[in-house]
């Protein structure tokens, strides 16, 4: 583990320290990088949303940076109005980092895919927290409803090109990893623990876990 400060490790590389600087490397944004942006949930942004089965959601707290996957059945962020979305907060490891930071400091940030798709949906704001129980309720799944819905008010959203997910080849089955040649989540919480979580056991209970408290 690196134990420098960011100002340290900063010397290991010459570093772009102004505005110009960077943009004297990479020019003007053509106007289809700029004309693209809406600060409003168009029809077709509106469409992409509610295809979208899954979201990056960043956030930012007095710790740092935070960023956290949302997955659920398409449109599960739900469009409210022209200018606000709806989150519905699903069970997962109770860490509520993401919701810990949206209550301190509301800026949010959102990235949505959807399989297949080369393009990505872009989308910045700001939001709060509720457990308010109609609003929860309506997100009901099996007689389940989230705990919590996180309210986004959209400032600007816009889709970004897909030259990031043809290079990484994302949706193309023959480039996936097989899956016994990557460290389990037991592997990890056992070398991290010296045994005493994770493991063998740990893996084979999750599946069954996870299927007992998807919703």
């Amino acid at each position: 583990m690196d134990a420098r400060s960011p100002d340290d490790r900063r010397t290991a590389f010459p570093a772009l320290d102004t505005v110009e600087a960077l943009e004297a490397i990479y020019g003007a944004p053509n106007d289809a990088s700029t004309e693209k942006v809406a600060h409003w949930i168009t029809p077709p942004y509106r469409t992409l949303i509610e295809k979208s089965p899954f979201a990056a959601l960043a956030t930012v707290g007095p710790e740092g940076l935070d960023c956290s996957p949302r997955g659920d059945v398409p449109g599960f962020i739900r469009v409210h109005d022209d200018t606000t979305l709806l989150i519905p907060d699903r069970r997962g490891n109770n860490r509520i980092d993401s919701l810990r930071n949206v209550v301190r400091d509301p800026r949010i940030a959102l990235m949505l895919l959807i399989p297949g798709s080369i393009n990505a949906l872009r989308i910045n704001g700001r939001g709060y927290v509720t457990a308010d129980e109609a609003l929860r309720m309506s997100f009901d799944v099996e007689g389940k409803a989230p705990r919590t819905v996180i309210v986004m008010t959209v400032e600007e959203i816009y889709f970004q090109c897909g030259r990031a997910l043809i290079r990484s080849g994302l949706w193309d089955p023959s480039k996936q990893v097989a899956q016994e040649s990557l460290p389990t989540p037991g592997e990890i919480l056992a070398s991290m623990t010296k045994g005493r979580v994770g493991g063998e056991d740990y893996d084979r209970a999750w599946p069954e876990r996870a299927k007992a408290s998807m919703w």
